[in-house]
C-alpha cells in the first residue's frame, strides 16, 4: 500500500517519500553526484517506449545522485508553490503540485522496487541513508504553513470552483494528506512529528533489511539426503545445489519462505527434519544476533503510537482506518471476532482428523505445527483421493501465465500480449511483454519475475514503473513478482496451486494498474484505500478454476494431454479443505497487528514476543498447531510495508470479493460483458472514486457477507448478511 502522505505528492510505491534534507549528497557519494548530467539515467524521462525503465543503464551509483537532484528540484517548485503571490486556483496550486517532483518519481520508483525486488549492499546503503531524509522531505511539504493555507483556503471554496468531481475529489484528498500529515499543529509539534517520521523511516527500512538477511541467514542445513525423504528428486537435487554453493559440499541446504509454514514441510516424511525446518522458520527475528528485530518492533509501536497520539488519534490503528473503508477499529475488530471462532473450531476438528491418522499409523506423538502441512495432505488423500502433487505436472509455469493467466484477460477484456525480448530487465528472469487493448492500441508494458533468489524480499506483489495519468499523458509499466523456487537447468518449472492462484491473483492488481484511466497521477491504478486494493486482485482468482480457463492451460508439460476431470473435480471438492487452518493462521496474524497497534504509547511492552502470545490467548487463537502466518519479527507487511494496521483488508476485500464472484456467476461468468463492466464501473477508476461507491456502481448494491461465510466454510443457520 502506497503511504498516503507519499501518494500526494511523489507516488513512489515503497516508502513514505517524505521532507527536505541537507542538500549535500551523502557520504561517498560525491564522485557520483559530479557526473555529468547525461550519464544519469533518472535526470530525464526514459526515451524508451512509454518511458519504460533502461535498466541496462542504471547503475548503483546513480541513485544518490537522483535522489539528490530530485528532492532538490521538488523542494523549489513546492516553495514557488507555497510562495506564489497570486491568490491560489486549482492549477496554481493543487494541479502544480501533482506536476511537481518528475526526478523524484523516476528515481524512486525505479529504487524501491529493486530494493525488494532485487537488491544488495550499494542498495540497501542508500535505503538505509535515503529514507530519513525522504521522510523529512515529506515532512517539509505537508507541514508547510504557507502551503496549507493555500489548499485550505481553496478547500473552503470548493463548492463555488465549478471543479468536475475528478479535480473536486482531488483537491478534498490534497486537504485530507495534509491535516492528517500534521498541518494543523503548533510549530513545536511539528517538530516533534518530523522526528518521529524520520525514526520511523530508519527503522521500518532495518526492519525489513533483518528480515531478508535473517531469511537467508536461516536457510537450514541437512546433512543427508535421509533427512528430505519425501521430497521430489528435483526438489532435492535443488537442495544439494544449494549446499554446494554456500560451500557445504556432499550436504543439503533449503532455503526459507517468508511465511511460518514453508512448502517442503507437506512432503518430507522425517518428523526431526520437518521440527528443524520449522522451528528455523518460527525462530527468525527472535534468536538473538545482529538481525533480531524484537527491540525494533517495540520502538517502532511506540512511535507509531506517540505520532497518533500527537495528530489527536487514541492510537495508530484508530489513525490509519480512519482512512480506510473500515473507518473505525471497532467494524475492525467485530469482524475479526465474528470469525475467529468458527475458524478455530474447524481448525480443531482438522487436528483431531489429523490425529486419528498419527495414533493409526502408530505414531505416538500428538500433531504439532510441523506436522500439520504433512497429515493435512494425508487427510486430504484419505478422503478425497487427492495427492496435490499429482497436479504440478499440470502447471508448467509459462503454460499457466501464457494459456490461463493471459488467456482469462483476452476472452474477459480483449486484452493480447507479445513478449519483447529487445527492452533491459534487471535480472536475465524476468520477462516483459507489450499488452495491446482490444481495439489494438498499445494499453501497457507488463513485467513477470517469477523466481526467488537471495536478492529479492519474500512473498508475491505487484509494483508500477510508470502510472497512466492524462495530466502527463502516460501509459502504465507495472509488474508481478512471485518467489518460485527455480528448478536446476533444464528442469521444467512446476507450480503448486497455491502457486498458480498466485498468479492470477497478482495479475489482478497488474489489471488494476494498466486499466487505470483517470487524469491525476495521484488517482492512478492501485491508489485506493488499502482495505479495498486487494478486492480486484481476489476477484481474479476466480479464472484459476474457472473451467474453461482451466481447460486451456492445465495440460501436462510432457503429453500436452489436459488434466483429468477427476482431478479437476478433486480439486474443485477440496476447496473448503483446511479452511479452519488457513483462516486461523490468518485472523492470528491480523490480530496480532490490531493487537500491537491499538496500544497507546504507555502501553508497549518490553517483550514482543509475550506480548504476541498473549494477544493470540486474548482473542482465542492461540491453538499451538496453528501458529500466525507471520510471527511479529518476520511480519515485514506491517513493520516495514504498508499494511501497518491494515492486514486484516484480505478478509475484510474478501467480503467484497466473494459477493463479486456471486455476481459474475450469475452473470454468464467468462464473458467480455461483464469484463467490460467490471473495468468500466471500478478497474479504471482509481481512487478517483469513493472505494465502496465503486463497489455499488458494480454491484448494483452493497456487500454481502454470506458468499465469503459460505466459501470459508464458516457458515451456519444465524448467518447474517451484511
Amino acid at each position: 500500500m502506497k503511504s498516503r502522505l507519499a501518494l500526494a505528492l511523489t507516488t513512489a510505491l515503497a516508502l513514505p517519500l517524505a521532507g527536505c534534507g541537507p542538500s549535500e549528497p551523502p557520504a561517498g557519494a560525491d564522485t557520483a553526484a559530479t557526473a555529468p548530467t547525461e550519464a544519469n539515467p533518472f535526470f530525464a524521462a526514459s526515451t524508451l517506449p512509454l518511458q519504460y525503465p533502461p535498466f541496462d543503464r542504471i547503475r548503483d551509483e546513480h541513485y544518490a545522485p537522483a535522489f539528490e537532484r530530485g528532492m532538490s528540484e521538488h523542494r523549489a517548485e513546492i516553495e514557488a508553490i507555497a510562495g506564489n503571490t497570486e491568490a491560489p486556483t486549482f492549477e496554481n496550486t493543487i494541479v502544480a503540485m501533482e506536476r511537481a517532483g518528475q526526478t523524484l518519481r523516476r528515481v524512486s520508483a525505479v529504487f524501491f522496487n529493486l530494493a525488494g525486488a532485487h537488491t544488495n549492499e550499494a542498495i540497501q546503503k542508500v535505503q538505509a541513508e535515503m529514507a530519513p531524509r525522504l521522510s523529512a522531505h515529506n515532512d517539509a511539504i505537508l507541514l508547510n504553513g504557507a502551503l496549507y493555507e493555500r489548499v485550505k483556503a481553496l478547500y473552503e471554496q470548493r463548492d463555488q470552483l465549478g471543479l468536475d468531481a475528478e479535480s473536486r475529489r482531488l483537491l478534498e484528498r490534497y486537504h485530507t494528506d495534509f491535516v492528517r500529515a500534521g498541518a494543523q499543529l503548533s510549530e513545536a509539534d511539528k517538530e516533534q512529528l518530523k522526528a518521529i517520521n524520520s525514526e520511523l523511516a530508519s527503522l521500518q527500512t532495518r526492519f525489513g533489511q533483518n528480515v531478508l538477511r535473517e531469511v537467508n541467514a536461516s536457510a537450514v542445513l541437512f546433512d543427508s539426503r535421509e533427512e528430505l525423504a519425501g521430497l521430489s528428486e528435483a526438489e532435492i537435487a535443488a537442495a544439494s545445489k544449494a549446499a554446494e554453493e554456500a560451500g557445504h559440499e556432499g550436504k543439503f541446504l533449503i532455503a526459507l519462505q517468508n511465511t511460518t509454514g514453508q512448502p517442503p514441510l507437506t512432503d518430507m516424511t522425517n518428523r526431526d527434519a520437518r521440527r528443524k525446518l520449522f522451528t528455523a522458520s518460527i525462530m527468525r527475528g527472535s534468536r538473538g544476533g545482529e538481525y533480531d528485530n524484537r527491540e525494533v518492533v517495540a520502538r517502532i509501536v511506540k512511535l507509531r503510537a506517540e505520532r497518533a497520539r500527537l495528530l489527536g488519534y487514541p492510537n495508530h490503528a484508530a489513525y490509519v482506518l480512519e482512512d480506510a473503508t473500515a473507518q473505525t477499529t471497532t467494524a475492525v475488530n467485530d469482524l475479526l471476532a465474528k470469525l475467529a471462532p468458527a475458524a478455530v473450531a474447524n481448525a480443531r476438528r482438522e487436528a483431531a482428523d489429523m490425529q486419528k491418522i498419527i495414533d493409526a499409523e502408530g505414531g505416538g506423538f500428538e500433531l504439532a505445527a510441523w506436522d500439520w502441512q504433512h497429515y493435512a495432505e494425508k487427510v486430504r488423500q484419505a478422503r478425497y483421493d487427492f495427492d496435490a502433487s499429482a497436479l504440478r505436472p499440470y502447471f508448467e509455469l509459462n503454460n499457466v501465465l501464457v494459456n490461463g493467466v493471459f488467456y482469462a484477460a483476452n476472452r474477459l477484456y480483449g486484452l493480447n500480449f507479445t513478449e519483447r525480448t529487445d527492452l533491459p530487465t534487471y535480472h536475465p528472469d524476468v520477462r516483459v511483454w507489450e499488452v495491446t487493448d482490444a481495439d489494438g492500441s498499445q494499453l501497457a508494458f507488463f513485467l513477470g519475475d517469477f523466481y526467488a533468489r537471495p536478492s529479492k524480499r519474500g512473498g508475491a506483489w505487484m509494483n508500477s514503473y510508470v502510472q497512466q495519468n492524462k495530466l502527463f499523458g502516460t501509459k502504465p509499466v507495472v509488474a508481478n513478482h512471485q518467489n518460485i523456487p527455480k528448478p536446476p537447468e533444464g528442469e521444467p518449472t512446476l507450480m503448486t496451486f497455491d502457486e498458480v492462484t498466485t498468479m492470477f491473483h497478482e495479475f489482478g492488481h497488474a489489471l488494476h494498474g494498466m486499466f487505470s484511466d483517470v487524469t491525476y497521477p495521484r488517482f492512478a491504478g492501485t491508489s485506493v484505500p488499502r482495505d479495498f486494493v486487494e478486492y480486484p486482485s481476489q476477484v481474479n482468482e476466480m479464472w484459476a478454476t474457472w473451467p474453461e480457463v482451466l481447460a486451456n492451460y492445465a495440460r501436462h508439460y510432457q503429453t500436452g494431454e489436459p488434466i483429468p476431470q477427476a482431478l479437476v473435480d478433486k480439486v474443485l471438492a477440496t476447496e473448503t479443505f483446511n479452511q479452519g487452518h488457513a483462516t486461523t493462521e490468518y485472523l492470528a496474524a491480523s490480530l496480532i497487528d490490531q493487537a500491537f497497534h491499538q496500544l497507546g504509547p504507555d502501553q508497549v511492552p518490553d517483550d514482543v514476543i509475550a506480548f504476541e502470545a498473549e494477544a493470540l490467548k486474548q482473542a482465542g487463537v492461540d491453538f499451538a498447531p496453528v501458529p500466525p502466518r507471520y510471527r511479529t519479527t518476520y511480519f515485514s507487511h506491517v513493520f516495514s510495508g504498508g499494511y501497518s494496521a491494515g492486514y486484516y483488508s484480505y478478509i475484510w476485500s474478501e467480503v467484497l470479493d466473494a459477493d463479486s464472484v456471486e455476481w459474475f456467476k450469475e452473470n454468464g461468468g467468462l464473458k467480455r460483458e461483464n469484463g467490460d463492466h467490471f473495468r468500466r464501473t471500478l478497474l479504471s477508476r482509481g481512487g478517483s472514486v469513493d472505494a465502496m461507491q465503486l463497489f455499488r456502481d458494480f454491484r448494483g448494491r452493497d456487500p454481502q457477507i454470506r458468499p465469503l461465510l459460505v466459501r470459508r466454510g464458516l457458515v451456519d443457520d444465524t448467518a447474517q448478511q451484511r
